[in-house]
């Protein structure tokens, strides 16, 4: 059976540091937990970054200067820079990291939703830092904005070094606008759609929603011109890449999805869930994509070709 490529998405900008003591926050907290996921079998490491003292998401590449070398120099996986950030970030501040450092893969998000997790505030019992509270609370009036400018704004500036994008699609619209993208030649044949589910905003975590999404996909684009993904916001996180796994798709785990490893168990680290998901698809007849394997699925240019 085909190679499926496991992604694994370290730390995010949602989750905070009082929700659970496992969440990365430092650059050698995220280095070391990168590196150990990848030892566990992810393929693609996808980053963010935070500030050191008390875990707020930034997109300062100068703080990203500090792990992405690290995790570079002990793995050969691929790096996945964010252009989310955080719903806070301007489009300028979300780009900064991947200009300057030229990754081989970068995240993008194929439009415009509001992006809550405030029902979180009510599980935490106390805050480690000041700012948690405002910011997770606040989020009932979150927007992240992705507009048809933003968008091309990125597929532009990054495209020209080479660099190729993890498609986040968040519900059936952003699948019609990466359609757009794609008829504009913006986007060429062989790209890598990351349907998302669960997140309060987007598409709901329904399977039905997962085999709609990708009868979207291949009505849009048809089968062999794309390559797919599933993640899941918090405990719909393994069914959904049970579904994805045995639908023929990739999958992504990690910290920034969801803080546990089963129902009422905080994960220990980003590594566990990696190998959680590498044991079921074991179960399944699946093997695991290398970093090489990865590379040449997703047409990528090789990991010789950033900087850092």
């Amino acid at each position: 059976m085909a190679k499926i490529i496991i992604s694994c998405a370290i730390t995010g900008s949602a989750h905070v540091p009082s929700m659970s003591d496992a969440l990365p926050v430092t650059p050698e907290e995220i280095a070391s937990q990168a590196i150990d996921a990848a030892a566990a079998g992810a393929a693609i490491l996808h980053l963010h970054a935070r500030m050191p003292e008390d875990g707020r998401p930034t997109g300062d590449p100068d703080v990203y200067a500090r792990f992405l070398p690290v995790i570079k120099q002990a793995t050969d996986a691929v790096v996945n820079i964010t252009t989310g950030g955080a719903v806070t970030m301007s489009v300028q501040e979300r780009l900064a990291a991947a200009v300057r450092f030229k990754p081989e893969l970068c995240s993008l998000n194929m439009g415009s939703i509001n992006f809550a997790f405030f029902p979180a505030a009510a599980r935490i019992k106390s805050w480690k830092h000041a700012w948690e509270k405002d910011y997770v609370e606040g989020s009932d009036e979150f927007i992240f904005k992705n507009t048809f400018r933003d968008i091309a704004t990125i597929l532009e500036t990054l495209s020209e070094a080479g660099t190729r994008f993890e498609h986040e699609c968040y519900d059936v619209g952003h699948l019609y606008n990466l359609a757009h993208f794609l008829d504009r030649g913006l986007i060429k044949p062989g790209f890598f759609v990351q349907m998302v589910f669960g997140i309060l905003g987007g598409i709901g975590a329904d399977l039905d929603n997962l085999m709609f999404m990708k009868q979207t996909c291949d009505r849009l684009f048809g089968k062999d011109s794309y390559q797919w993904s599933v993640l899941a916001a918090g405990r719909h996180q393994m069914p959904f890449l049970n579904q994805a796994a045995l639908l023929g798709g990739h999958v992504r785990v990690g910290l920034e999805d969801s803080l546990f490893i089963e129902r009422g168990v905080l994960a220990a680290s980003n590594a566990q869930q990696v190998e959680k998901i590498k044991r079921i698809l074991a179960e399944m007849g699946h093997e695991p994509a290398t970093p090489e394997e990865a590379r040449a699925i997703l047409g990528l240019k090789g990991g010789d070709r950033v900087e850092f």
